[in-house]
Protein backbone atom coordinates (compact mmCIF):
# COMPACT_ATOMS: atom_id res chain seq x y z
CA UNK A 1 0.00 0.00 0.00
CA UNK A 2 1.33 3.73 -0.92
CA UNK A 3 1.23 5.46 2.05
CA UNK A 4 2.91 8.38 1.33
CA UNK A 5 3.31 11.50 3.88
CA UNK A 6 -0.02 13.99 4.22
CA UNK A 7 0.07 17.44 5.93
CA UNK A 8 -0.83 17.54 9.38
CA UNK A 9 -1.91 21.23 11.38
CA UNK A 10 -1.61 22.17 14.89
CA UNK A 11 -1.83 25.06 16.75
CA UNK A 12 1.24 27.08 17.62
CA UNK A 13 1.45 26.99 21.11
CA UNK A 14 -0.06 23.53 21.09
CA UNK A 15 2.35 21.16 23.11
CA UNK A 16 1.18 17.71 21.73
CA UNK A 17 3.28 15.53 19.49
CA UNK A 18 2.28 15.96 16.27
CA UNK A 19 0.46 12.71 14.59
CA UNK A 20 2.13 11.29 11.21
CA UNK A 21 -0.22 11.55 8.43
CA UNK A 22 -0.71 9.72 5.44
CA UNK A 23 -2.32 9.83 1.85
CA UNK A 24 -3.83 6.76 0.93
CA UNK A 25 -6.59 5.76 -2.28
CA UNK A 26 -9.39 3.73 -2.02
CA UNK A 27 -10.88 0.91 -4.31
CA UNK A 28 -12.96 3.40 -5.87
CA UNK A 29 -10.21 5.76 -6.25
CA UNK A 30 -10.91 8.40 -3.46
CA UNK A 31 -7.93 9.84 -1.63
CA UNK A 32 -8.30 9.94 1.96
CA UNK A 33 -6.13 10.94 4.24
CA UNK A 34 -4.81 8.99 8.48
CA UNK A 35 -3.28 10.23 10.95
CA UNK A 36 -1.49 7.90 13.77
CA UNK A 37 -0.69 8.72 16.84
CA UNK A 38 2.14 6.20 18.21
CA UNK A 39 2.76 5.53 21.86
CA UNK A 40 6.19 5.12 22.82
CA UNK A 41 5.69 1.40 24.37
CA UNK A 42 2.71 0.37 22.49
CA UNK A 43 0.53 -2.53 23.53
CA UNK A 44 -2.68 -2.10 21.65
CA UNK A 45 -4.05 0.02 18.60
CA UNK A 46 -7.01 2.13 18.76
CA UNK A 47 -8.92 2.80 15.27
CA UNK A 48 -10.47 5.77 15.56
CA UNK A 49 -14.12 6.62 13.92
CA UNK A 50 -14.87 10.40 13.65
CA UNK A 51 -18.45 11.67 13.11
CA UNK A 52 -19.59 13.98 10.44
CA UNK A 53 -18.08 17.40 9.55
CA UNK A 54 -15.06 16.29 11.82
CA UNK A 55 -10.99 16.30 10.93
CA UNK A 56 -8.24 13.90 12.28
CA UNK A 57 -6.72 16.85 14.23
CA UNK A 58 -9.47 17.34 16.63
CA UNK A 59 -8.48 14.23 18.19
CA UNK A 60 -5.57 14.96 19.08
CA UNK A 61 -6.21 15.79 22.97
CA UNK A 62 -7.95 12.34 22.56
CA UNK A 63 -4.40 10.51 21.29
CA UNK A 64 -2.36 12.17 23.61
CA UNK A 65 -4.41 10.19 26.56
CA UNK A 66 -4.51 7.13 25.00
CA UNK A 67 -0.59 7.21 24.23
CA UNK A 68 0.25 7.60 28.22
CA UNK A 69 -1.41 4.48 28.16
CA UNK A 70 0.44 2.71 25.80
CA UNK A 71 -1.88 2.67 23.04
CA UNK A 72 -1.06 3.65 19.53
CA UNK A 73 -3.85 5.78 17.79
CA UNK A 74 -5.02 5.25 14.27
CA UNK A 75 -7.66 8.31 12.78
CA UNK A 76 -9.38 9.04 9.76
CA UNK A 77 -10.70 12.00 7.47
CA UNK A 78 -13.79 10.21 5.87
CA UNK A 79 -14.46 10.91 2.07
CA UNK A 80 -16.10 14.17 1.69
CA UNK A 81 -14.27 15.92 4.61
CA UNK A 82 -11.54 17.04 6.46
CA UNK A 83 -8.58 17.02 3.67
CA UNK A 84 -9.92 13.90 1.92
CA UNK A 85 -11.43 14.35 -1.83
CA UNK A 86 -14.79 16.48 -1.58
CA UNK A 87 -17.47 14.81 -3.34
CA UNK A 88 -19.01 17.11 -5.92
CA UNK A 89 -17.78 20.73 -7.11
CA UNK A 90 -19.45 22.62 -3.92
CA UNK A 91 -16.96 21.45 -1.27
CA UNK A 92 -19.05 23.03 1.84
CA UNK A 93 -21.70 20.65 1.91
CA UNK A 94 -21.09 17.09 4.11
CA UNK A 95 -22.61 14.95 0.88
CA UNK A 96 -22.02 11.03 0.39
CA UNK A 97 -23.35 9.28 -2.83
CA UNK A 98 -23.99 6.03 -1.35
CA UNK A 99 -23.42 5.15 2.59
CA UNK A 100 -22.11 1.93 1.86
CA UNK A 101 -18.89 3.70 0.50
CA UNK A 102 -18.19 4.68 3.61
CA UNK A 103 -16.94 0.99 4.54
CA UNK A 104 -14.24 1.58 1.21
CA UNK A 105 -12.98 4.00 3.65
CA UNK A 106 -12.89 1.41 6.28
CA UNK A 107 -11.07 -1.20 4.13
CA UNK A 108 -8.49 1.32 3.19
CA UNK A 109 -8.09 2.47 6.63
CA UNK A 110 -7.96 -1.61 8.23
CA UNK A 111 -5.10 -2.14 5.03
CA UNK A 112 -3.39 0.91 6.57
CA UNK A 113 -3.47 -0.18 9.53
CA UNK A 114 -1.86 -3.63 8.88
CA UNK A 115 1.13 -1.98 5.98
CA UNK A 116 2.18 0.06 9.39
CA UNK A 117 2.16 -2.94 11.33
CA UNK A 118 -0.28 -1.33 14.26
CA UNK A 119 0.23 -3.67 17.25
CA UNK A 120 -2.96 -5.92 18.14
CA UNK A 121 -5.21 -6.73 19.67
CA UNK A 122 -7.32 -3.26 18.04
CA UNK A 123 -10.21 -1.70 19.52
CA UNK A 124 -13.09 0.44 17.78
CA UNK A 125 -14.04 3.49 19.35
CA UNK A 126 -16.07 5.84 17.18
CA UNK A 127 -18.01 8.57 17.82
CA UNK A 128 -21.59 9.91 15.83
CA UNK A 129 -21.90 9.18 12.12
CA UNK A 130 -18.48 7.08 13.11
CA UNK A 131 -20.90 5.37 14.66
CA UNK A 132 -23.41 3.88 11.80
CA UNK A 133 -20.15 3.35 10.37
CA UNK A 134 -18.34 1.32 13.02
CA UNK A 135 -21.63 -0.82 13.21
CA UNK A 136 -21.90 -1.55 9.79
CA UNK A 137 -17.94 -2.55 9.59
CA UNK A 138 -18.49 -4.76 12.56
CA UNK A 139 -21.01 -6.79 10.87
CA UNK A 140 -18.99 -7.02 7.64
CA UNK A 141 -16.25 -8.18 9.85
CA UNK A 142 -13.95 -5.79 11.27
CA UNK A 143 -11.01 -7.58 12.73
CA UNK A 144 -10.81 -5.74 16.31
CA UNK A 145 -11.41 -6.90 19.82
CA UNK A 146 -13.54 -4.32 21.80
CA UNK A 147 -15.71 -1.94 20.22
CA UNK A 148 -17.29 1.78 21.98
CA UNK A 149 -19.28 4.20 20.81
CA UNK A 150 -19.78 7.66 21.92
CA UNK A 151 -23.04 9.10 20.52
CA UNK A 152 -23.21 6.95 17.65
CA UNK A 153 -25.42 7.91 15.34
CA UNK A 154 -28.50 4.30 15.16
CA UNK A 155 -30.66 6.87 14.44
CA UNK A 156 -31.36 10.56 14.44
CA UNK A 157 -33.24 13.21 16.34
CA UNK A 158 -35.68 14.32 14.14
CA UNK A 159 -36.75 17.08 15.79
CA UNK A 160 -38.95 19.51 14.62
CA UNK A 161 -38.90 17.89 11.51
CA UNK A 162 -40.10 14.10 11.03
CA UNK A 163 -38.24 11.22 9.63
CA UNK A 164 -41.05 11.11 6.58
CA UNK A 165 -40.64 14.80 6.15
CA UNK A 166 -36.71 14.62 6.35
CA UNK A 167 -37.14 11.45 3.28
CA UNK A 168 -39.43 13.42 1.21
CA UNK A 169 -37.56 16.44 1.09
CA UNK A 170 -34.49 14.02 0.30
CA UNK A 171 -36.07 12.54 -2.97
CA UNK A 172 -37.62 15.75 -4.31
CA UNK A 173 -34.00 17.40 -4.04
CA UNK A 174 -32.64 14.63 -5.57
CA UNK A 175 -35.70 14.73 -8.61
CA UNK A 176 -34.88 18.33 -9.06
CA UNK A 177 -31.00 17.53 -9.04
CA UNK A 178 -30.22 19.72 -6.04
CA UNK A 179 -29.10 16.65 -4.07
CA UNK A 180 -25.81 18.18 -3.23
CA UNK A 181 -27.17 20.81 -1.38
CA UNK A 182 -27.01 21.73 2.11
CA UNK A 183 -30.40 20.52 3.63
CA UNK A 184 -32.78 22.48 5.61
CA UNK A 185 -32.04 23.26 9.36
CA UNK A 186 -28.54 21.92 8.31
CA UNK A 187 -26.59 24.21 9.03
CA UNK A 188 -26.11 25.85 5.01
CA UNK A 189 -22.41 26.33 4.00
CA UNK A 190 -21.36 27.45 7.48
CA UNK A 191 -19.10 26.05 9.63
CA UNK A 192 -21.11 25.42 13.09
CA UNK A 193 -18.54 26.47 15.50
CA UNK A 194 -18.24 29.48 14.05
CA UNK A 195 -22.14 30.24 13.28
CA UNK A 196 -23.25 29.24 16.96
CA UNK A 197 -22.48 30.51 20.32
CA UNK A 198 -21.16 28.23 23.29
CA UNK A 199 -23.99 28.91 25.12
CA UNK A 200 -26.38 27.42 22.78
CA UNK A 201 -24.10 24.65 21.22
CA UNK A 202 -25.22 20.78 21.36
CA UNK A 203 -21.93 19.36 21.25
CA UNK A 204 -20.22 20.17 24.96
CA UNK A 205 -20.50 22.19 28.14
CA UNK A 206 -16.90 22.23 28.44
CA UNK A 207 -15.96 25.77 27.41
CA UNK A 208 -12.40 24.80 27.03
CA UNK A 209 -12.80 22.43 24.84
CA UNK A 210 -15.09 24.65 22.73
CA UNK A 211 -12.90 27.49 22.19
CA UNK A 212 -9.96 25.22 21.22
CA UNK A 213 -11.95 23.59 18.55
CA UNK A 214 -13.22 27.25 17.51
CA UNK A 215 -9.77 28.35 16.82
CA UNK A 216 -9.39 25.33 14.92
CA UNK A 217 -12.46 26.33 12.83
CA UNK A 218 -11.20 29.71 12.50
CA UNK A 219 -7.29 28.76 11.93
CA UNK A 220 -8.06 25.62 9.21
CA UNK A 221 -11.25 26.54 7.64
CA UNK A 222 -9.85 23.89 4.52
CA UNK A 223 -10.88 21.02 7.03
CA UNK A 224 -14.13 21.98 7.78
CA UNK A 225 -17.45 21.43 6.10
CA UNK A 226 -21.13 22.83 6.36
CA UNK A 227 -24.65 21.24 6.63
CA UNK A 228 -25.83 17.71 5.87
CA UNK A 229 -26.60 17.89 2.11
CA UNK A 230 -30.21 16.26 1.26
CA UNK A 231 -28.64 13.24 -0.41
CA UNK A 232 -26.75 12.63 2.79
CA UNK A 233 -29.90 12.78 4.83
CA UNK A 234 -31.34 10.50 2.97
CA UNK A 235 -28.58 8.09 2.89
CA UNK A 236 -27.51 8.25 6.67
CA UNK A 237 -31.73 7.97 7.46
CA UNK A 238 -31.93 4.87 5.24
CA UNK A 239 -28.53 3.50 6.52
CA UNK A 240 -30.21 3.72 10.40
CA UNK A 241 -33.22 1.92 9.45
CA UNK A 242 -31.17 -1.06 7.65
CA UNK A 243 -28.89 -0.71 10.68
CA UNK A 244 -31.60 -1.57 12.80
CA UNK A 245 -32.83 -4.55 11.46
CA UNK A 246 -29.33 -6.37 11.87
CA UNK A 247 -28.27 -7.94 14.57
CA UNK A 248 -25.57 -6.82 17.43
CA UNK A 249 -22.09 -8.45 16.40
CA UNK A 250 -20.93 -10.40 19.71
CA UNK A 251 -18.07 -8.53 20.48
CA UNK A 252 -17.68 -6.48 24.12
CA UNK A 253 -19.10 -3.30 23.85
CA UNK A 254 -19.61 0.21 25.26
CA UNK A 255 -21.70 3.29 24.66
CA UNK A 256 -22.55 5.87 25.88
CA UNK A 257 -25.08 8.61 26.10
CA UNK A 258 -25.81 12.20 27.57
CA UNK A 259 -28.76 13.48 29.30
CA UNK A 260 -28.55 16.45 27.12
CA UNK A 261 -28.44 14.90 23.86
CA UNK A 262 -30.38 16.32 20.94
CA UNK A 263 -28.37 15.45 17.88
CA UNK A 264 -29.06 11.77 17.30
CA UNK A 265 -31.58 9.08 18.80
CA UNK A 266 -31.13 8.45 22.42
CA UNK A 267 -34.40 5.84 22.03
CA UNK A 268 -32.28 4.26 19.15
CA UNK A 269 -29.18 4.00 21.39
CA UNK A 270 -30.66 2.04 24.25
CA UNK A 271 -32.75 -0.26 21.99
CA UNK A 272 -29.76 -1.45 20.72
CA UNK A 273 -27.65 -1.61 23.52
CA UNK A 274 -30.04 -3.37 25.26
CA UNK A 275 -30.13 -6.40 22.97
CA UNK A 276 -26.34 -6.41 22.73
CA UNK A 277 -24.94 -9.55 24.02
CA UNK A 278 -21.97 -8.34 25.91
CA UNK A 279 -23.29 -4.79 25.92
CA UNK A 280 -22.97 -1.68 28.21
CA UNK A 281 -24.70 1.34 28.36
CA UNK A 282 -23.19 4.51 30.13
CA UNK A 283 -25.72 7.15 30.61
CA UNK A 284 -23.87 9.88 31.41
CA UNK A 285 -25.50 12.85 33.90
CA UNK A 286 -25.09 16.31 31.70
CA UNK A 287 -23.61 15.13 28.75
CA UNK A 288 -24.12 16.86 25.54
CA UNK A 289 -23.34 14.90 21.98
CA UNK A 290 -19.34 15.11 22.52
CA UNK A 291 -18.14 13.09 25.41
CA UNK A 292 -14.84 13.22 24.31
CA UNK A 293 -14.90 16.33 24.96
CA UNK A 294 -17.18 17.21 27.85
CA UNK A 295 -16.18 18.53 31.31
CA UNK A 296 -13.38 16.51 32.62
CA UNK A 297 -15.50 14.80 35.21
CA UNK A 298 -17.47 13.46 32.49
CA UNK A 299 -14.22 12.73 30.18
CA UNK A 300 -12.67 10.60 32.85
CA UNK A 301 -16.03 9.01 33.64
CA UNK A 302 -15.88 7.56 29.77
CA UNK A 303 -12.25 7.11 29.44
CA UNK A 304 -12.31 5.14 32.49
CA UNK A 305 -14.96 2.71 31.52
CA UNK A 306 -13.17 2.86 28.25
CA UNK A 307 -9.65 1.28 29.30
CA UNK A 308 -11.80 -0.73 31.74
CA UNK A 309 -13.10 -2.39 28.82
CA UNK A 310 -10.16 -2.50 26.14
CA UNK A 311 -7.87 -3.93 29.86
CA UNK A 312 -10.61 -6.62 30.68
CA UNK A 313 -11.38 -7.87 27.02
CA UNK A 314 -8.30 -10.61 26.93
CA UNK A 315 -8.73 -13.37 25.02
CA UNK A 316 -9.29 -16.83 27.19
CA UNK A 317 -6.55 -18.49 28.20
CA UNK A 318 -7.04 -22.09 26.94
CA UNK A 319 -6.59 -25.14 29.57
CA UNK A 320 -3.71 -27.24 29.14
CA UNK A 321 -5.18 -31.39 27.62
CA UNK A 322 -6.07 -32.73 30.83
CA UNK A 323 -5.62 -29.92 32.65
Amino acid sequence: MDLSPAPFHQLPDTTETPAEAFWLRTDDDVRLRVALWRAKNPVETVLLFPGRTEYVEKYAPVAALLNELDINVLSIDWRGQGLADRLQENPRPGHIGEFAQYQLDVVALVEAAAALSLPEPWHLLAHSMGGAIGLAALINGLPVRTATFSAPMWGINHAPMPRGVAMGLSQIAAKLGRGGRAAFGTGGDGTYLLDEPFRNNMLTGNADAWARQLRESANWQDLTIGGASYRWVGQALEECRRLAAEPSPDIPMLVSLGSKELIVSAPAIRERAAGWPAGTLLELDGGHHEVMFETPDLQQEFFSAFINLIRSAQPAVKQAAGG
